[in-house]
């Protein structure tokens, strides 16, 4: 019986070279939303029929992320490659609107925060519709799935 879903992710933390405690916990909610509550189809039909859950492991090789998509028991399905090129904005954009909201929730009124955090929110859903864009035909995910994706995309691009 399909069960087109994610049961475990994780991050090729040699590419990760520093994370702040505000980018941790980000990783961290991320990971157990995503466990929570997920769809994912990849649309290639496996010889045995196998159609999940699955585990994932997520790296950037020379600029492509590397989505090692795996069965309950760990052995691997297959890897999917995709160009990251349109997300290098997004990127980008969402590190500096986080710094912001992160500064911003120390020492700004509520009325700035929700003004930052609307702005970060917008970027991200922007970058989650991109990304159900370019795994179509190859990847079926949801937009809350999509979101996390992301975030974790991120995580992934952290250099110092």
């Amino acid at each position: 019986m399909a069960d087109p879903r994610i049961i475990n992710v994780t991050l090729d933390e040699r590419t990760i070279l520093w994370r702040s405690a505000d980018i941790e916990q980000e990783r961290r909610i991320a990971i157990f939303d995503l466990i929570e509550d997920n769809s994912f189809a990849p649309a290639r039909a496996y010889p045995d029929g196998y159609a999940g859950p699955y585990r994932i492991h997520l790296s950037v090789q020379e600029g492509r992320l590397q989505i090692d998509i795996k069965r309950e028991d760990d052995s691997l399905l297959e890897t999917m490659i995709l160009g990251l090129a349109r997300f290098r904005r997004p990127i980008r954009d969402y590190f500096a609107i986080c710094d912001s909201y992160f500064q911003a929730i120390r020492s700004s009124t509520p009325a700035q925060i929700e003004t930052i955090d609307m702005a970060r929110r917008g970027i991200h859903d922007d970058a989650a519709r991109t990304l159900i864009e370019r795994l179509e035909g190859k990847i079926a995910i949801d937009f809350a799935t999509a979101r996390r994706l992301f975030t974790l995309i991120c995580v992934l691009h952290i250099k110092a």
